[in-house]
C-alpha cells in the first residue's frame, strides 16, 4: 500500500513525502514487520522527520489530569496516521478492543498506546486476576493476528533455524505443556508516588503515571522456550541471549520499529521462560498478546513480549531501544543533565514490594478500634513474600499479617493479604505496609530513597494517610449517633457540622468550673 502525506512545510514547497509500503510477506496477518526492511524504516523516518509534532504532554509538574483516559496519546496517534497504510486504523481499532475486552471499571492512564489498570478496590479482590481486570501496558497498537495463519521464526545463533505454527507448539508429542501461576508487574508500578513528590523523566509511554494496580496474577499455559531451542538443535557457540520480536509498531527518536527485548540464555535454560497461548484457561485476549506471547517468570512485564513472531539467538543483550535505552535504573544523582545509558542497570527482576489497596489516601474510616486493610505483596526473581507487616503510626509499631490471612504461597506470584489493624487514635493517621521475602529482603522506608530519573521500581514502603474515626470512644459514638438520627452524612470530611457541637448550658457549666484562657496572677 502506498500513499502520500503533505505537511505544512511540504505544502509550501509543493513537495510530496512518500509513505512506505506496509505489508507483511510472511502471512496475511494485519501487522507491520519493520526489522527485515531497512528501506521501509528509512521511508518512515523521512516522514517523521519532515514534520513538526506536538511536545510531550506535561503531567508531572502540575495536577494529574482527572480525565479517564488520563492522557490521550495524541503524538502516537498522529505518528500512526502520518505513516499511513495499515497503521492509520490502529489507534481506533486498538481502543475498540480495549472497550471490548477490558472491564468498564478500568482506569485508562494512556488511551494509545493503551495503558490501563483496575481501580484499587478491585486489584486484590481475587488472588487470581480476572482477564478483563488485568492491567495492560502496551507500547504500540494491538496487531490483529489469525492463529491459523500464524507462524514464528527461531533463528540467529541456533543450529537449525525453524519456523513453528501454533499447532506445532501445541503438539504434546513434541513439547510437554506447562501451566504456571505468574504475577506480572510493570517496573512503573506505584510511579505516581515518585511523580507527586519528586518528578523525573516524563515521556508519556515509558513513564505512564501508574498507581498501585500495574500488577496482576494469572495462570498461563504453554511450553518452555528451552524445549523449542532444543528442537532447533540448541545454541551455537557465543549465543548468550534470546531476543524476542513483537508484532506491535514502536516509535523512538523519529524511527519506526517492532518491539524487541531480550533475556539471558541462563533464564531460558532454567525453564523460566514460557511461550504462552492461554491465560486463566482461555486463549490469550488480543490485548494481552493473542495468539502467542512470552512470559518471563519473575521478570518485569516489559520482557514478556506480546504478539510474538520471531526469536533470535544473539551474543549480547538486545540493542533495541526498549532494552538499551529504557527500563534503566539510574543512580540518584544521575538525570537529564548528566545521564549516560551505561549508567543505568537494565531492570529484570523486581525487588520486594507491597501496597495497600484498602483503605485509600484521604478516606474517612469509621471503625471500632481496628481498621480493615487489604493489599498485595510481591518479590521478583522466584522469591516470595514471607511476612507482611502494617503500622498505624507511620512505622514505629508494626503488626504482622497472620499466615491464614495471606493467599497461597507460590514461587512466581504475589500474595494478597488482609489485616484488622489495631488503631485507637483518631484524626489523621499514616498507615504503612512493608514486606519481607524469603531471602529477608525488605523495603526502604520512604519514596525519596526509591527515586530515579526514569521513575522505575517504586519499592519503598507504601504509605497512605486516612482520617480515623473510632466509635469505641464515647463522645465519637454519641456524635455519630446524633448525625444518623438527624440524617446528616459524615462525608465529605471538610463540610462543617450542620448542628451545634455542644449545648450552651453544658458550655456555660464547663467555663464556670474552668477559667477560660487565663491564669491567676499571684
Amino acid at each position: 500500500m502506498r500513499g502520500f502525506l503533505r505537511n505544512s512545510a511540504a505544502q509550501e514547497s509543493g513537495a510530496k513525502v512518500e509513505r512506505p509500503p506496509l505489508t507483511r510477506s510472511v502471512c496475511s496477518c494485519s501487522f507491520v514487520e519493520w526489522e527485515n526492511y531497512p528501506e521501509k524504516k528509512a521511508a518512515a523516518h523521512k516522514i517523521l522527520t519532515s514534520q513538526t509534532w506536538p511536545p510531550n504532554p506535561e503531567y508531572q509538574l502540575g495536577e494529574i489530569p482527572p480525565t479517564n483516559p488520563v492522557l490521550p496519546g495524541t503524538r502516537w496517534k498522529m505518528w500512526h496516521n502520518a505513516i499511513g497504510g495499515e497503521l492509520e486504523a490502529v489507534p481506533g481499532d486498538s481502543w475498540d478492543l480495549v472497550l471490548k475486552e477490558k472491564d468498564p471499571n478500568m482506569l485508562h492512564l494512556l488511551q494509545f498506546p493503551y495503558n490501563g489498570e483496575p481501580p484499587k478496590r478491585l486489584v486484590t479482590d481475587k488472588a487470581i486476576t480476572p482477564n478483563p481486570l488485568h492491567f495492560v501496558r502496551n507500547h504500540g497498537g494491538i496487531p490483529i493476528i489469525d492463529k491459523d495463519d500464524f507462524s514464528f521464526l527461531v533463528d540467529g545463533l541456533v543450529a537449525n533455524p525453524q519456523s513453528f505454527t501454533l499447532a506445532d507448539l501445541q503438539d504434546e508429542s513434541r513439547f510437554p505443556r506447562m501451566k504456571k501461576h505468574i504475577t506480572m508487574q510493570c517496573s512503573g508500578t506505584r510511579r505516581i508516588e515518585q511523580i507527586l513528590k519528586y518528578p523525573g523523566q516524563g515521556d508519556e509511554v515509558p513513564q505512564a503515571p501508574w498507581a498501585e494496580g500495574a500488577i496482576g496474577t494469572a495462570e498461563y499455559e504453554g511450553i518452555s522456550l528451552k524445549k523449542v531451542i532444543k528442537a532447533c538443535g540448541g545454541l551455537k557457540e557465543g549465543a548468550k541471549h534470546l531476543e524476542f520480536y513483537g508484532a506491535d509498531t514502536y516509535f523512538k527518536d523519529d524511527k519506526c520499529m517492532n518491539y524487541l527485548v531480550s533475556v539471558p540464555w541462563s533464564k531460558v535454560k532454567a525453564n523460566e521462560v514460557m511461550l504462552a497461548w492461554n491465560m486463566n484457561g482461555e486463549p490469550l485476549p488480543r490485548i494481552h498478546g493473542y495468539p502467542l506471547r512470552i512470559m518471563v517468570m519473575g521478570y518485569i512485564g516489559a520482557r514478556g513480549v506480546k504478539w510474538l513472531y520471531r526469536i533470535k539467538a544473539i551474543e549480547q543483550p538486545s540493542r533495541a531501544p526498549v532494552q538499551s535505552q529504557e527500563y534503566l535504573y539510574f543512580p540518584q544523582q544521575v538525570a537529564k543533565h548528566n545521564f549516560r545509558l551505561t549508567d543505568g542497570i537494565q531492570i529484570q527482576e523486581m525487588p520486594v514490594s507491597s501496597a495497600i489497596m484498602s483503605p485509600w489516601t484521604k478516606q474517612v474510616v469509621v471503625h471500632e478500634g481496628h481498621i480493615r486493610c487489604k493489599g498485595w505483596a510481591y518479590s521478583g526473581g522466584g522469591r516470595w513474600p514471607e511476612r507482611v507487616e502494617l503500622s498505624a503510626d507511620g512505622g514505629f509499631n508494626w503488626y504482622t499479617v497472620p499466615e491464614e490471612n495471606l493467599s497461597k504461597k507460590r514461587r512466581w506470584t504475589w500474595r494478597t493479604w488482609e489485616l484488622d489493624l489495631p488503631c485507637d487514635v483518631e484524626g489523621w493517621v499514616e498507615i504503612v505496609v512493608r514486606c519481607w521475602d524469603n531471602s529477608l529482603n525488605t523495603q526502604p522506608p520512604d519514596v525519596r530513597t526509591a527515586w530515579n530519573w526514569g521513575l522505575h521500581v517504586t519499592s519503598s514502603c507504601h504509605r497512605i494517610n486516612i482520617f480515623s474515626v473510632n466509635k469505641k470512644h464515647p463522645l465519637t459514638k454519641a456524635r455519630l449517633d446524633e448525625m444518623e438520627k438527624r440524617g446528616v452524612p459524615f462525608a465529605p470530611l471538610t463540610v462543617p457540622l450542620s448542628f451545634p457541637a455542644q449545648a450552651w448550658p453544658d458550655y456555660e457549666k464547663y467555663w464556670k468550673e474552668h477559667d477560660p484562657r487565663d491564669a491567676e496572677d499571684d
